[in-house]
């Protein structure tokens, strides 16, 4: 099954967010009260009911300056430590190639919002008396791309700064892209995400250097979770085995012993 992805050209990008309604719209997420404190962007950070927002960055070189504008949500790492570290499997490398989410089967432990190394993840507290929490994340509309429909945000882009398709169709587009741009002045253009973490499930076409959009240059596999995947996560797998196997031992002892005791009971009346 081919893996797919989703192209963010942000030279296309015109900031209307329309992306951000139309992720809302389509998963029934409320709004948040927020405040204006200077910026554009709004809201100001992923949140909870906030899976895809546009970022907004002012970026001068040689003395020419450029508004940089970012739709950012969950990039869907091929080597994706949220899954790995994910205790109930609610987070899965789905068959087409992005990180699925299943919200009910998440205990609401954060592991993935320590360990990813983009600080998608979200957690939300749902009863603060019993601890209770949920994360959240994009998931590419999971329900819509494996029915062979376009992510709602994909759908409502007017310039087509959003695209969808095959992983290897969308990096083709990317590169040409790419080359476009450096022909028009654009020496910094450059792709994104083509083998960062095996490969991100949204690839980013840029004007500037990734740290312009406050993206990492280089974004590792946190050690944290190769500390679980590695040596915490098969500790607790064996410890749990030596505590079946202890509480297997207990049991024949106890019931050996019972038995021993009845025989003995036994034997005395008979005697």
């Amino acid at each position: 099954m081919a893996r797919v992805t989703m192209l963010v050209d942000t030279s296309k990008c015109t900031a209307c967010r329309g992306c951000q309604v139309a992720c809302k719209q389509w998963w029934d997420l409320p709004a948040s009260k927020t405040t204006q404190t200077g910026s554009y962007e709004n809201p100001r950070d992923l949140q909870p009911n906030t899976w895809t927002r546009i970022t907004f960055h002012e970026y001068e070189s040689g003395g020419r300056f450029q508004w940089l504008f970012l739709a950012w949500g969950c990039v869907h790492c091929a080597q994706a430590a949220c899954v790995d570290v994910c205790p109930t499997h609610a987070l899965k490398q789905n068959a087409l190639g992005f990180v699925s989410f299943e919200r009910d089967l998440c205990n609401g432990c954060g592991y993935c919002t320590q360990v990813c190394p983009f600080n998608v993840p979200r957690l939300e507290t749902i009863n603060a008396l019993t601890g209770e929490a949920k994360a959240s994340k994009c998931t590419f509309c999971q329900d819509r791309v494996t029915n062979g429909l376009q992510p709602a945000c994909v759908k409502t882009c007017t310039t087509g700064a959003l695209q969808w398709g095959e992983r290897d169709a969308m990096l083709a587009k990317a590169k040409a892209r790419v080359d476009w741009l450096k022909g028009r002045g654009y020496a910094q253009a450059q792709l994104y995400g083509e083998n960062e973490l095996g490969g991100l499930g949204r690839l980013f076409v840029l004007t500037a250097p990734p740290a312009a959009y406050g993206l990492p240059e280089k974004p590792e596999y946190p050690v944290l979770a190769n500390f679980w995947q590695n040596i915490l996560q098969p500790f607790g797998y064996v410890a749990a085995g030596l505590t079946a196997v202890g509480l297997a031992v207990n049991w024949f002892a106890t019931r050996r012993a019972q038995l021993a005791n009845v025989e003995t009971i036994v034997g005395g009346k008979e005697e």
